[in-house]
């Protein structure tokens, strides 16, 4: 089956960084393009960022565009986003998961930004 494990996430002030990781299995990583998504409470699940299956092209959403960047390891079957300059609407628990077809979604980790 299809499994997600998201891990990085934590309490950091603001202007701070975290990179999150996730380790897949259960499908074909590489042929995948994957994305980062996130949930605050009382909103809706939105795209964070995007990257190809080859790993060149990648999409991010506005808001943290200049401060997050999306990675992969098509070796390791993972998925990464590096955050820095951590603003309190940051905020969110976050997911990885595939694009455009989504699957299973995993636990996700907690991004927590407050002084």
């Amino acid at each position: 089956q299809v499994q997600f494990e998201e891990s990085g996430g934590g309490l950091v002030q603001p202007g701070g960084s975290l990179r999150l990781s996730c380790v897949t299995s259960g499908f074909t990583f590489s042929h995948n393009d994957m994305s980062w998504y996130r949930q605050a409470p009382g909103k809706e699940r939105e795209l964070v960022a995007a990257i190809g299956a080859v790993g060149i092209h990648t999409i991010y959403a506005d808001s943290v565009k200049g401060r997050f960047t999306i990675g992969r390891d098509n070796q390791k079957n993972t998925l990464y986003l590096r955050m820095n300059d951590l603003k309190p609407e940051d905020s969110a628990l976050y997911y990885c998961n595939a694009r455009p077809f989504i699957l299973p979604w995993g636990p996700g980790t907690q991004v927590t930004v407050s002084s």
